[in-house]
């Protein structure tokens, strides 16, 4: 009976909630229960975040051979100093009302999920303190730029004008950005010159990670969507991973001649970071079109621009995040401007630069900062900071 009771009231909410709040409260159930039952439905969706963050970002980034331990180890400790400290400043109004506690948990989520961006450009190359005084520093220059895009802060962008639903610009192009800013700050000679190593197991590992982001990245947009949209968000989000993955399959053959493990881990997610903008407002075949080109774009940033852009910048970019979430969050946060219908051009193209802008700021100032608190011995190994016995 108690197995039962534990399986029909999911059930019954998921019901309530999908039927809509006019026909609930035709029936006598008040407004209080459908929030209620609305705030469970998005509390199953923030498990799902939090599954991608540790999981699903965690195994993502062990494809460095030797650094294992210290990325999942630094992947905890950057979710458990984020969530909390966003929390904490949201409570006090700071930077805007953030809604209930579950929204502001989910808002949460998603500042832990940019943070994880900005910390996959200087992977590798941070003592696992800097990780914790990156993560102190990036909440408040995110929520900075959060309440100028969506919160109307200093009246630079309007109330609701800035197209963003599943965080295109706002997360993931904001998180790579101001990991780039980081790496021009900090990266030193040896760090230019010492190879970044993968071998078979930290690959499979790294597409185990990849593969547990897809599985829920539909959760991650449509976490704060309305009831009746959570359903087409899903689908727009699922087909938009699969066009993109198919595109890396194709783009990764076509210039490299071989399949690369790592594209297919990266790129293929492309799709869910483009998608994000437009997630909850775009047709399928339009969701499937943006993921085959988001995964196409993603795929060439790793096999040509990369190398390109860590040359000229004198840096180095450890996990590619300006491929996987720079290039492709800007590109869906563009996409917008065809989805849309009624979109406020000015508005969105305003929200775009002035994030590029901010975030590319702040993480000059960011690395400038962790550079005061010195540099690894060597990078990208485990050994310079626990009792490794293989």
């Amino acid at each position: 009976m108690k197995n039962l009771k534990h399986f029909i009231l999911p059930t019954f909410a998921l019901i309530l909630v999908l039927i809509g709040a006019t026909n609930v409260q035709a029936q006598g159930v008040s407004s209080e229960t459908i929030a209620v039952l609305t705030d469970v439905q998005k509390y199953y969706r923030a498990i799902h975040i939090m599954a991608m963050l540790l999981v699903g970002f965690g195994f993502l980034m062990v494809f460095v051979r030797g650094y294992g331990r210290s990325a999942l180890t630094a992947t905890f400790l950057l979710v458990s100093i984020s969530i909390p400290l966003y929390y904490l400043i949201g409570s006090y109004g700071i930077f805007g009302h953030k809604g209930s506690d579950i929204d502001k948990m989910i808002l949460a989520e998603f500042a832990a999920a940019s943070l994880l961006i900005t910390a996959g450009a200087v992977l590798g190359r941070l003592k696992m303190q800097q990780y914790l005084i990156l993560g102190l520093l990036f909440i408040p220059f995110y929520m900075f730029n959060e309440w100028i895009m969506l919160d109307e802060g200093f009246g630079l962008v309007g109330k609701g004008q800035f197209v963003d639903t599943g965080g295109s610009i706002v997360i993931h192009a904001f998180g790579a950005l101001f990991g780039l800013g980081v790496a021009i700050s900090m990266t030193t000679k040896n760090e230019y010159n010492t190879p970044i190593e993968a071998d078979a197991t930290s690959d499979r590992f790294s597409m185990l990670g990849s593969m547990m982001l897809w599985v829920f990245w539909p959760s991650f947009c449509a976490a704060l969507v309305l009831p009746e949209e959570v359903v087409m968000t899903g689908i727009n989000v699922i087909l938009a991973l699969s066009g993109a993955t198919l595109a890396t399959a194709f783009a990764s053959l076509k210039l490299r001649g071989k399949i690369d493990a790592a594209d297919i881990a990266n790129a293929s997610l492309a799709g869910g970071v483009a998608i994000g903008s437009v997630c909850n407002t775009a047709s399928p075949a339009e969701a499937m079109i943006i993921g085959v080109a988001a995964g196409a774009l993603s795929t060439f940033g790793f096999a040509v621009i990369q190398a390109y852009l860590q040359k000229g910048l004198k840096l180095v970019d450890t996990c590619g995040v300006s491929n996987l979430h720079g290039i492709p969050g800007i590109f869906g946060g563009l996409v917008a401007l065809i989805v849309v219908t009624g979109i406020n051009y000015t508005a969105q193209l305003a929200g775009i630069g002035l994030t590029i802008v901010i975030a590319i700021a702040a993480g000059l100032i960011t690395g400038k900062i962790l550079h005061l608190f010195g540099h690894r011995k060597e990078p990208y190994l485990d050994a310079e900071e626990f009792s490794v016995e293989d």
